[in-house]
């Protein structure tokens, strides 16, 4: 059974930039997505790749801010964010795709523990 782990969340003004790593222990599945929850909201897709292709997917609000990349030889999946807004403070969770739609909590099996970003204005 994959563990992931995520890490670089922190405090950031508008404007400022983060990257989230997100390390997988054990076999990681073929498709990798961040997922992030706001207080009071859903928990929604913000990116995701699949392994081996390296093809990416992203949400209507982070594209063009936003890249997922990820790392073979550290089994290690990256979320470059820049241009950060207000309102993409939230719980950045990392999860492995089981089975179904990328974008939908449910299809996802694997989960880490979330890393926490807030951006001031």
């Amino acid at each position: 059974q994959v563990q992931l782990i995520e890490s670089g969340g922190g405090l950031v003004q508008t404007g400022g930039s983060l990257r989230l790593s997100c390390a997988a222990s054990g076999l990681i599945k073929n498709y990798m997505g961040w997922f992030r929850q706001a207080p009071g909201k859903a928990r929604e897709f913000v990116s995701g790749i699949l392994w081996n292709s390296g093809d990416t997917h992203y949400a209507d609000s982070v594209k063009g801010r936003f890249t997922i990349s990820r790392d073979h030889a550290k089994s290690t999946v990256y979320l470059q964010m820049n241009s950060l807004k207000v309102e993409d403070t939230a719980v950045y969770y990392c999860a492995g795709l089981g089975r179904g739609s990328i974008y939908r909590t449910e299809s996802y099996d694997t989960w880490g523990q979330g890393t926490q970003v807030t951006v001031s204005s």
